[in-house]
């Protein structure tokens, strides 16, 4: 089986559009559905539609409990101004489905073990990064009993060995931060275990002209988008 792991999509429904045709036979979001991008309700709007599995990430819940992000300082003043636009374009329905969403899923496959959150096991305001220190990897998947760890949350995809476990971070949908402007997503095969990152192009000038006429901070939504970062 082809498991197609997206995250942080950020209300880019362009970019949702486009890694939605990756073929797969399966799909799990990591979470961040909301916050930064045009279109939150458009996305929510999807996942519901197709019964996508979503985890809640730190923004989802921002959105739906109206509480702090708890987002790095560099995005914040960002993820405070769009809140409120965000706030505007979903509907109590869009707010229900955010509150409902769990931390984690766990799934067996093949007699392999796969857990899905957000940030860490511990925490969706937790940062695994491709250069976290291993130890500290450590200290945050104690106890997790998985052979392949599906995280988030940072933006930047990567696939690591830690120990016994393989982590795969899938990168962001809608808001890349590695330098790369296309959306990012994975393919995790089931038969053999292996992942792969997956770079998608798409029309980022209807994001853009969207941003503009509609959000506030448009200028640096805009800069983030074009320079992947």
């Amino acid at each position: 089986m082809q498991l197609l792991i997206i995250s942080d999509i950020h209300g880019n429904k362009e970019a949702l559009d486009a890694v939605m045709n990756v073929p797969h036979d399966y799909i799990i979001c990591l979470g961040d559905l909301v916050d930064y991008g045009p279109s939150p309700g458009e996305c929510i709007d999807m996942l519901m539609e197709q019964k996508v599995p979503t985890i809640m990430g730190n923004h989802d819940n921002a959105v739906a409990f109206r509480m702090d992000c708890g987002c790095g300082y560099a995005y914040k003043h960002l993820s405070q101004s769009t809140r409120g636009y965000t706030w505007n374009i979903v509907n109590d329905a869009h707010l229900e489905f955010l509150r409902r969403l769990p931390l984690n899923i766990r799934r067996e496959e093949n007699g392999k073990k796969l857990y899905f959150t957000h940030g860490s096991p511990i925490s969706f305001y937790d940062y695994i990064k491709p250069d976290t220190p291993e130890e500290t990897i450590k200290e945050l998947i104690k106890g997790v009993n998985a052979d392949f760890l599906f995280i988030g949350h940072s933006h930047l995809p990567f696939v690591r060995k830690v120990g016994d476990m393989t982590l795969v971070n899938p990168g962001s949908v809608g808001q890349p931060r590695d330098g790369d402007t296309r959306a990012s997503c994975a393919i995790f095969d089931t038969d053999t275990f292996q992942a792969e990152i997956i770079r998608v192009e798409y029309d980022t000038e209807v994001v853009f002209d969207k941003i503009r006429k509609n959000m506030p901070n448009a200028d640096e939504l805009l800069s983030i988008l074009k320079r992947g970062k």
